[in-house]
């Protein structure tokens, strides 16, 4: 009921860049502890025409963010992701693009959990070469499984900037499928998606729908996760690569 509320008072243009390429598994920062996350994404062979007039191309582009997430409860962190920067794209150097705020509310000790789930809500203030509109906002649901060595997560994502209704709710879902080799490392298959508005999905072929192939390895000094990217339709950039470090902090 939470979700839909929310969805009701949030309504985005077709894919942009992004500064976070990750699939949220319910699991949060340990309450009064401080985590720091470094995410990185380059696309060495991507769409040369930007997604909106004076916007960040994707070819060649280099983007990312750093999250800052406080474990307020056990079942609630408070995120902000800032800077969000663009290293580089063709024809623009570097160049700083916003910030968001974020809150992650979750079943708490999701790790444990068989089942889990939680909602994160985004609340992003672009600047114009990163997005068409000023103020956009995201609602991430959290859903999934975990079976042992496996976990399958689910995050049917909806994007809005705020104008439309609810006509331009925009379907982003991301999945993840794990195989957990120890409690250190683990390989997985992703999936991210842009079908477009919920009331009417694009055509297949102009949608956005991009597999990837990731290794996580976690550490008490820096957990990594790093992964290649491939897209399947003419929507999609053609290859993306991603890096995200993380640490706590106290």
């Amino acid at each position: 009921m939470f979700v839909a509320i929310a969805l009701a008072l949030f309504p985005k243009a077709a894919h942009a860049q992004t500064d976070e390429i990750q699939v949220y598994d319910a699991e949060i920062e340990d309450q009064g502890k401080f985590n720091v996350m470094v995410h990185n994404n380059f696309t060495p062979i991507g769409r040369k025409i930007a997604d909106f007039p004076g916007g960040i191309i994707p070819n060649h582009s280099d983007n990312g963010a750093v999250e800052w997430a406080y474990g307020v409860k056990d079942w609630f962190e408070q995120g902000l992701y800032f800077p969000v920067y663009t290293a580089y794209s063709d024809g623009r150097g570097g160049t700083l693009n916003g910030f968001k705020i974020r809150e992650l509310f979750v079943k708490p000790h999701a790790h444990d959990q068989t089942f889990f789930y939680g909602v994160n809500f985004e609340f992003s203030v672009n600047y114009k070469y990163w997005e068409s509109k000023r103020i956009t906002s995201e609602v991430r649901p959290i859903v999934g499984l975990h079976l042992h060595p496996v976990d399958i997560v689910f995050n049917p994502i909806v994007d809005t900037d705020y104008t439309g209704g609810f006509k331009n709710l925009e379907f982003v879902p991301a999945t993840r499928i794990a195989y957990n080799v120890n409690d250190k490392w683990a390989a997985a298959v992703e999936e991210y998606a842009d079908c477009g508005p919920l009331r009417h999905f694009l055509p297949g072929n102009d949608q956005l729908h991009e597999v990837w192939a990731v290794m996580d390895r976690s550490s008490k000094t820096v957990s990594i996760e790093t992964g290649i990217g491939f897209g399947v339709t003419a929507g999609a950039d053609k290859i993306t690569l991603k890096l995200m470090l993380s640490r706590d902090l106290n």
